[in-house]
This record gives C-alpha cells, sequence and structure tokens, in this order.
C-alpha cells in the first residue's frame, strides 16, 4: 500500500516495512501520516518477502518494523522520537525564558503560535506527540471557511505549522510538561525529559483525549483492531472488510465517509435515536445516501473478542437489552473524550468537575473572583484562576468543539497575553 499525502510541500518519501496487525507500525503511520511525511507501507508475511523487500533472510531474525529513510538509512523497530530526530524534527529549546509557552499543537495552540510569533513575541509551542491534535487525525474538515473542498486535518495542522514557522515560533515536538509552578510572575513547567521550561505567560491548548470504551481487555486489542480516532492512516488497509465506527459526532461522520471509499462496508453504532442530534445536516444527507455505510442507533459494543488482534464485537442494543457477535477485524472509537489537565492539580487553577479548565467569568460566584486570585482586576475572558495563565480551545470548560472557534480562541488568547504582559511591566 502507498500512503501518499499529496502534500508539494515536503518532499520526504519514507518506507515503512511491518506485519499486518503490528501496534508498533500503526503507531509509525499513524505519526508519518499525521505530520504530512509521504510514506510506502510495504506489509512483510514471508520470510520471501523479507528477502525480496530488505534483503534478509527470515522475518525471525529482523526487529521489526524498519524504517528506511529517503538517504537509504534504515531504522530497526524505532521509537517515534527516534524517527522524528532522525528527521531534523526534534530540537532543544534555545531560551531559558520566553515571553510565551504554548502546550498543545492542536488548532487553538497552532493558532496562538501563529498569532504570538507574528506580533513578535519570543513564544514556545509544545507538543507531546504529532501537530494538530485531535482535528489532526480528521480525513476530511469541510466546514471550516475558507476550503470549499474541505481539507484533511493532517494538511491544515501542517500548513499552520509552516505558517508559525515562518514567523519564527520554536516548536518542540515529542515533549511534554508533568508539572507546572506559577510563582514570581513566571509559569515553572517540569518536562517529561527532566528539563524545566520557563515563560511569563502561557496559553494551554492541550485539548482532549478520545473516551475509552472501558471494556475489560480493551488494552489486549489497542492498536490491533481497535483504534481511537478517525482512521485516516488506516482507512486505505480496509479494503474488503466491514468495519465499525462508535459515534454520532461530526468526527465519526467524516471517519465513515472517508473509510467508505475502501471498506465494503462500513458500520455507525450510535447510542441516540437520529443522526440529527449530534451530526451536522450535510453529514447526515451524505451518511444517509452512502449504499455501503449503516447507522444502527441505541447500540453500544460490549464485548472484544480475538487473539493477537481483533476478531470480533459484542453489540448490545439499549431498548430490548439484546446482544449479537459480528465478525470484524477493525473497531473506530469518536466518542467525545477527557480534557488533558492533569498537570493543573497542584495549582491554583481551577477546573470543573469533568478536568477542563475554568476562565473569565466563569469563575465568578455570586460576583466574586475566587480566592487563589491575586490581581485587583478581574480575570481576562480566557484566562484562567492564575494570572498569566490562559486556556483555548476544547481543553476549556464550555469551549465550542469546532475547529474554528479553537482558532479563534488561539487568537483571542494571544491578544489578552500582550494585556497581561503590559501591565506586568
Amino acid at each position: 500500500m502507498t500512503n501518499d499525502s499529496g502534500s508539494s510541500s515536503n518532499p520526504r518519501r519514507v518506507k515503512l516495512y511491518g506485519q499486518p496487525n503490528s501496534a508498533a507500525a500503526y503507531e509509525i503511520r499513524d505519526f508519518l501520516n499525521r505530520t504530512v511525511v509521504e510514506f510506502d507501507w510495504i506489509e512483510l508475511v514471508s520470510d520471501e518477502d523479507c528477502d525480496r523487500e530488505l534483503k534478509l533472510p527470515s522475518l525471525s531474525n529482523v526487529r521489526l518494523p524498519v524504517v528506511e529513510l529517503p538517504d537509504g538509512t534504515q531504522l530497526f523497530c524505532p521509537t517515534i522520537r527516534e524517527i522524528a530526530q532522525h528527521l531534523g524534527w526534534v530540537a532543544q529549546p534555545k531560551f531559558t525564558e520566553y515571553d510565551l509557552s504554548i502546550y498543545g499543537a492542536g488548532p487553538a495552540g497552532l493558532s496562538a503560535a501563529v498569532y504570538a510569533a507574528s506580533e513578535g513575541l519570543r513564544t514556545v509551542l509544545v507538543e507531546r506527540h504529532a501537530v494538530g491534535g485531535q482535528a489532526g487525525t480528521s480525513s476530511l474538515i469541510e466546514n471550516y471557511m475558507g476550503f470549499p473542498d474541505g481539507i484533511s486535518g493532517a494538511d491544515l495542522a501542517e500548513r499552520a505549522r509552516q505558517q508559525a514557522v515562518k514567523f519564527g515560533i520554536e516548536l518542540l515536538l515529542l515533549r511534554e510538561g508533568m508539572k507546572s509552578e506559577f510563582r514570581d510572575n513566571r509559569i515553572y513547567t517540569d518536562m517529561a525529559d527532566g528539563s524545566k521550561m520557563v515563560a511569563r505567560a502561557n496559553i494551554c491548548a492541550t485539548g482532549i483525549e478520545y473516551r475509552r470504551l472501558n471494556l475489560p481487555n480493551e488494552d489486549q486489542f489497542l492498536k490491533v483492531g481497535l483504534f481511537y480516532g478517525a482512521g485516516a492512516s488506516e482507512a486505505p488497509l480496509c479494503g474488503g472488510e466491514h468495519v465499525f465506527i462508535v459515534g454520532g459526532g461530526n468526527s465519526a461522520g467524516q471517519a465513515a465517509m472517508y473509510l467508505s471509499r475502501y471498506a465494503e462496508k462500513v458500520t455507525m453504532l450510535i447510542r441516540g435515536d437520529t443522526l440529527a442530534a449530534t451530526l451536522s445536516q450535510y453529514l447526515v444527507e451524505r451518511i444517509t445516501h452512502q449504499s455501503n455505510i449503516e447507522v444502527i442507533f441505541q447500540a453500544q459494543v460490549t464485548g472484544l473478542a480475538g487473539d493477537t488482534s481483533l476478531h470480533q464485537i459484542e453489540v448490545t442494543n439499549y431498548r430490548d437489552r439484546s446482544t449479537q457477535k459480528i465478525d470484524t477485524r477493525r473497531l473506530f472509537v469518536c466518542i467525545g473524550g477527557a480534557p488533558n489537565t492533569e498537570w493543573a492539580k497542584d495549582t491554583n487553577i481551577i477546573r470543573d468537575r469533568a478536568g477542563y479548565l475554568v476562565t473569565g467569568s466563569d469563575l465568578f460566584q455570586e460576583g466574586r473572583s475566587p480566592a487563589c486570585w491575586t490581581l485587583d482586576r478581574d480575570p481576562f475572558f480566557l484566562e484562567t484562576s492564575v494570572p498569566g495563565s490562559f486556556a483555548a480551545g476544547d481543553v476549556r470548560h464550555n469551549s465550542v468543539k469546532r475547529v474554528a472557534s479553537a482558532v479563534g480562541e488561539g487568537a483571542m488568547a494571544v491578544t489578552f497575553v500582550h494585556k497581561y504582559l503590559e501591565e506586568m511591566g
């Protein structure tokens, strides 16, 4: 199979060799797809394949998967970080202190990065995986202004990344903040690699993680038949298959349409009674008229079965609690999620019961700002309960879960960062 991102801006081509139903190979495919790297996926199922493709005699003696870079370098069973390093994407921070640190390179974080860098703030953008966030996994975004034919989430994110880099943003990929402390009008963040990031202001745009099914053997099939997200990197592998999608939102709807190009049949499992309650009308119409997509309402996946990979799911009907076992090798889960805010638990940042960051006027109770608020003025619209710490996009309490609103909040947050830095002197 050839995966061609179609991006003329990134001419690199990579070869990825591996066995079917390999979790490690899936992670690499997903990362390359989301970072808009053109690559060929070559399945190895026999010693003959191994000899023909890699000039090695036996599969049992090869540490798979193997990544072959454009210059011929071969990486055996590499980590994502090793691949990124060889592609030149892992960098060290240039400064000991920044005007602004942004955590999360989804639409909100990328938008904030573009505006902050273009306006001269010394800014660092920190992302623990690939740019694009949850939106980056979408096969097609059609309701974002300016793209009448739609654009994939990965391509949109890559364009934003290029734009931010052009303005001088410092992007640190595969880095993650573990714990933050606010003192001396600074945010001090302990990074997972043991380093520390210091900034005068910060924007949290860490988004949300897909909610899990919470089934007993879920981890057994994760990335070997069970996938969280829209499955853009897996779609070309679904030829002749019957695949299932859990979820009824726009991301699930777009996934169904994209997978229907490759799979023989796509079944959407919806908890509710209708698509219209959670899906944009244009997607409802397309799914309804797509002959190889079926929708089962009031349904839930209640069991998973297989050996080294997923072979079967159990589906329970909410109406009569009847169950049926259905053979499938691919299940895609797009059912909303929980915010990435664990880092804030030991700070004065207020979160709601679900973990979302509370900002602006939502912090007020009975007309009073929270006791931990330290300034004479009221918090700005996107400011958390810690002055100088802002939130944008899906991670924020009461946010609108759309790409356009996340982009708008990212840009707006930078405006408030300017105001905060000015008053701090």
